[in-house]
């Protein structure tokens, strides 16, 4: 039986265990959220509830050997960043502005609130339940633009080192990572020292959050 941790229970982390349990009706779910209000209006059943924050969740509950398959961030934070810096410590990853003139290099460029960049193959807003094929765009019907995830790992900007964790598309429009995915993200950090760019992507989309690892 697979169990699946969502982290933040507002709009998107709503409709991904809708999604989910209406094609898994067997799967386990547990959803994280400090607002009571969004757990109680998403009760269900195989749902568990834990009204915390979710970074701090993730940080004190995955472990290795945890029995979860999925972990899905609808959290308005880049979590994969905010989980790694909780492991290794502030002193040791730090956030960072981005150079001038990265705008040239990514498409469709959004600059977020808190210092993170959001990037798009796509120029225009995506259905919410696109199925992400392979092969072709469901909104243009054209060939697919390379993969965001490959376009981001090949990235040669300055000094920055890009390294990537790649969102798996577990239902139309609901994306996640394994356990174990985000204990390789950590490590390849980990390995490495200086300028990083640290990136969530799937096929269409990604996050970017710039650091420097001391």
């Amino acid at each position: 039986m697979e169990t699946v941790w969502i982290i933040g229970v507002g709009r998107f982390g709503s409709i991904a265990v809708k999604r989910l349990l209406k094609q898994h009706s067997d799967w386990q779910f547990v959803l994280v959220d400090p607002v009571k209000e969004n757990l109680i209006k998403a009760k269900g059943p195989n749902i568990a509830i834990e009204q915390a924050d979710g970074i701090q969740f993730l940080n004190d509950c995955l472990k290795p050997g945890v029995k979860v398959s999925w972990i899905i961030p609808s959290l308005p934070v880049h979590l994969a960043w905010e989980w790694c810096r909780m492991k290794m410590g502030q002193d040791r990853l730090v956030r960072t502005q981005f150079s001038s003139g990265i705008d040239s290099f990514l498409p469709n460029l959004m600059p977020g609130s808190n210092g993170d960049i959001y990037v798009s193959n796509a120029d225009f807003i995506c259905p919410d339940n696109c199925s992400e094929p392979k092969e072709f765009c469901t909104v243009t019907k054209r060939p697919r633009k390379q993969d965001m995830y490959h376009l981001l790992e090949a990235l040669h900007y300055k000094e920055y080192t890009p390294i990537v964790l790649r969102s798996r598309q577990i239902a139309p429009g609901v994306g996640g990572v394994s356990p174990g995915q985000l204990f390789s993200f950590l490590k390849k950090i980990q390995q490495h020292k200086g300028s990083l760019l640290l990136c969530t992507a799937c096929r269409c989309h990604g996050v970017i959050t710039s650091v420097d690892r001391l």
